[in-house]
């Protein structure tokens, strides 16, 4: 029997998950770790919880399987994009990893802009510039930190960075290396022109592979460490979003997916480049050959969820803990006493700035409607409306870029809630379904391990062969015509909002 090892570095935590070749989950094991947001719109992590966290997991899940690891035929690395993880010439990490969801960055997007030029950028990046690429956070330290960035040899993206622990390569793949804004999308390449421009060295960045390509293999120092056997080939993986893609079997036309986890992201998969010129999706290379996705993402969808427990749900989460259940469950009972529309309360899910279809940094969440009557109940329920709203503009955008949605697959934490799920079908008017997995991105690499080491003949067949529908739930489209109304009043609430939103930045920003 051939094992896979899917290994997934995700903001709160990372993941690690050991499948069969079925794509049974054998063992699964989660380390958490913090995030630091040392000012208002800051968001950074330490690589080496990264590593810490990877190392505990990986022992935990083969301790828990008693798998040979011999066994274990190969190695998928997953992560949360656009992170900028800065090595010196000794392998030292230079500073905390400015993460996906920084907004710091505004003045370089600015600069990137002014000097590539807007049209161009897009055409070589297939995106306007974006707080949450990792280029702008590197000019920020460019502009912010010269004696850090004069010390840099490497940028690697978060999994790229566990990569380099695990095989010592400098290395990285396609799809999270098309969020970084250094790279040719169409040629699926380094852009020596966008680098150059920006004055960034090629040398700084990892060799470029396909998805699904054998990337490395794992040392013998590591081997000690974590229980693995040396020379485990490890693959290129994907960024978390096209990992989860592959995990979800979103390979082929018409099948998209709704995912829920810290962000939201609705994504599609395209034979072809298709470049959205308002810049709202964005379009990167998939994690298959010759392929591309289009994707939009909301900043804050589980992410407002956790912040309202977190702060509001004390009680949910002591009675859970003593009933020994997620008190997320709690919070979704509590939720579906509420009527749909939430007696006219409306969440804007603004917690870190948005993207799609905004891409307005100092954007800010907002309870709209807000009145005696409403509870605690009405304002779970509004926040998880809200979000579901955020994922609707992203599917409205991709339909009007012709893409054709036959399916929508719900993933990510948000889509183990039945709740949760019914909302995305009554708001999108359009079935939604869940597969045989739960897994996500770590199967989506455990797969293109599967393929790099020879399990696999591809990543379409091993999808085939491993994924399978296991529940639908209808669209009530008398609800749908509910909630479009309340959608209409949401759309329209930014558009009120947005010189608000840049006046109080300003005040903030002194």
């Amino acid at each position: 029997m051939a094992y896979l090892l899917g290994i997934d570095i995700g903001t709160s935590g990372t993941k690690t998950v050991l499948f069969d070749e079925a794509g049974n989950t054998v063992a699964s094991a989660l380390a958490e770790y913090p995030l630091y947001q040392p000012y208002i719109g800051w968001a950074e992590q330490d690589p080496e919880d990264w590593w810490n966290a990877t190392v505990i997991t990986v022992k935990e899940v083969l301790y828990k399987s008693a798998v040979n690891p011999k066994e274990v035929k190969g190695i998928g690395l997953s992560g949360q994009m656009h992170g900028a993880v800065l090595l010196d010439k000794d392998n030292n990490v230079l500073r905390k990893a400015i993460i996906w969801c920084d907004q710091r960055s505004a003045a370089e997007c600015e600069q990137i802009t002014s000097i590539i030029g807007r049209e161009r950028l897009v055409e070589i990046t297939a995106n306007p510039a974006l707080t949450g690429f990792t280029a702008s956070k590197v000019m920020w330290v460019k502009n912010n930190e010269p004696s850090v960035f004069e010390k840099i040899k490497k940028i690697l993206l978060p999994k790229d960075y566990i990569r380099f622990k695990l095989t010592g390569e400098y290395a990285t793949e396609v799809s999270d290396a098309s969020g970084m804004q250094f790279m040719d999308i169409p040629k699926r390449q380094w852009s020596s022109e966008v680098l150059g421009k920006l004055g960034i060295s090629i040398d700084m960045l990892g060799k470029m592979h396909e998805s699904q390509d054998v990337t490395g293999a794992v040392t013998r120092n590591v081997a000690e460490v974590t229980g693995l056997a040396e020379g485990t080939p490890v693959v290129g993986g994907a960024g978390d979003q096209a990992a989860g893609a592959v995990g979800n079997g979103i390979v082929k036309p018409g099948v998209i997916s709704s995912t829920i986890g810290t962000s939201g992201v609705v994504f599609a998969y395209s034979q072809n480049v298709s470049i959205d010129p308002l810049g709202r999706v964005h379009t990167f290379c998939h994690a298959l050959p010759n392929t591309w996705h289009i994707m939009g993402v909301t900043q804050g969808a589980g992410l407002s969820l956790k912040w309202f427990r977190d702060n509001f749900c004390i009680e949910e989460k002591r009675t859970a803990e003593l009933m020994k259940i997620d008190p997320y469950i709690l919070m979704d009972q509590e939720a579906e006493k509420v009527d749909a529309g939430c007696n006219g309360l409306i969440y804007l899910p603004y917690m870190m700035g948005e993207r799609t279809p905004h891409l307005d940094p100092d954007a800010k969440g907002v309870f709209f409607g807000l009145s005696a009557k409403h509870e605690k109940q009405d304002m779970i329920r509004s926040v998880m409306e809200g979000v579901v709203y955020s994922l609707r503009d992203c599917l409205e955008i991709i339909k009007e870029m012709g893409v054709d949605v036959t399916e929508v697959r719900a993933s990510g934490g948000g889509g183990k809630s039945k709740l949760w799920r019914q909302m995305q079908a009554d708001v999108f008017g359009t079935e939604i379904t869940t597969i045989n997995s739960s897994e996500g991105p770590a199967l989506g690499v455990a797969l293109l391990a599967g393929v790099g080491a020879g399990v696999y003949d591809s990543v379409p067949q091993a999808c085939e062969a491993v994924i399978k529908v296991k529940t639908r739930q209808s669209a009530d489209m008398a609800l749908n015509a509910k909630y479009s109304r309340f959608y209409a009043i949401y759309r329209q609430l930014y558009k009120s909002l947005k010189q608000d939103y840049a006046d109080l930045a300003a005040i903030l920003k002194g």
